[in-house]
Formats: C-alpha cells, structure tokens, sequence
C-alpha cells in the first residue's frame, strides 16, 4: 500500500494526488497533524527540506511532487497517461510542468509568503503589513506568466489529461487566480482554469481542501 503525506490544502500535494485519483491507484493519505511541528512529523525527517508531500512505497521514500508523478508512471501506471510516450511531447510536458511549478505557482506562493511573514502577533505587540514591493513584484510576474501562457496556447495543446501538466497546472491556476485574477484578455488560461476545475480528480481536491480555505491568509475568494 502507498502512503501519501501531506495536507489537502497543499498546492504541491494536490499534484500528487491528482495522478492517484486519475488512476484509481490504492494509496492511503496521512494527514499532516496541525499541532505538530512539520519538523517533527515524518516528512519533516525524510524530506532534506522538510517539506510535503512525500510518497511511500513499501522501503522507497519519494519526495518532490513532480517526482512522485515521474514515479507513479513508471510504477504504478493506470488508463491515466501521465507522462507522454513520444519522447519529444514527453520533454515538452517537463517543460510545462516547470512553468507551472516555477512561474505560476512560484509567483503565488511568494504573494502568500509575504502575508505569511507579515502577520500580526499580538502576543508581541506586533504589527505588519506585507512589504508591498515583494508583492507588487511577484504579481507582476504572475500577469506575466499568464499572458505568456495566453499565447503559447494559441498555437500548442497540453498533453490528454490528466498528465503530469495537469496535476502541476490545476492546482497552479487554481490557486494563482486567487492571488490574481487571469486577465479578462488572457480567455485561453480561463478556459483551461474552468476546464481543469471540472476534471473529477481536480474537482475533488478542491472539496476536500474546502474546509481550509479559513487558513487562506489573503483571504479565499466567494468562488469555485
């Protein structure tokens, strides 16, 4: 049996979770204990950055997400094709799983960051703000990456879903879009947003990530 751990409102282990969905691939997930220092909890020990997910397979410790997709395809494959056969389309694939992950994703999470490192503690009498330059810069980057994706869409296809552009690009624009919003001019990244949204293992990762969003220090949108 596989063991996934991780949280359900993690960005990186929606990725994981999305291929394991898709294939219907036995796994067990262990919740990440909220009271517990990440340091102290298992991936916090395997992991050389203490980060989530991790993936277990029998004596194998996998980490990174985009790696535990790479893993799952070769050893655990299902109807789902999540690495192109053709190794050009196969190279191609990394290459946008890399935006997503570095561009989009990336941008994001440093706007999150920023809130993160900023908030208030009363305990200490503290309070901050965000440093706006951080965010100004990281949003500008997200617009960026959007309309760069705008025009690589006009004249390429995503590999058939889900592959592993998809579990690196649901969770990307799905949360990116939080953060900020896919430009009215940008309707090709919209479209794949709302497209990858109604894919039945995108659209239970949202679910079950739904009683988290509280947690969302910008505060999460009335919407999806």
């Amino acid at each position: 049996m596989l063991h996934l751990h991780g949280h359900p409102f993690s960005s990186y282990c929606w990725k994981a979770l999305i291929a394991l969905y898709a294939n219907e691939t036995p796994f067990e997930f262990v919740h990440m204990a909220g009271d517990l220092p990440l340091s102290e909890q298992f991936p916090g020990k395997v992991h050389p950055g203490g980060h989530i997910p991790v993936l277990v397979d029998g004596e194998k410790v996998i980490f990174e997400a985009t790696s535990i997709v790479e893993y799952l395809a070769v050893h655990h494959p299902g109807p789902a094709p999540l690495i192109p056969q053709d190794p050009a389309a196969a190279a191609e694939a990394r290459m946008m799983d890399r935006f997503f992950d570095n561009y989009v994703m990336g941008n994001m999470q440093r706007v999150v960051a920023a809130h993160f490192v900023s908030r208030d503690k009363p305990e200490l009498g503290l309070r901050q703000t965000p440093i706006a330059t951080e965010i100004e810069g990281a949003t500008t980057k997200l617009r960026k990456a959007y309309r760069w994706l705008e025009d690589w869409l006009g004249s390429n296809a995503l590999p058939p879903h889900v592959s592993l552009v998809t579990c690196a690009a649901a969770p990307a624009l799905f949360y990116g879009d939080w953060v900020e919003r896919i430009p009215e001019d940008c309707r090709r990244v919209a479209g794949l947003r709302a497209e990858l949204l109604a894919l039945a293992p995108v659209s239970r990762c949202v679910e079950d990530a739904r009683p988290y969003r509280p947690f969302f220090p910008l505060g999460a949108p009335d919407r999806d």
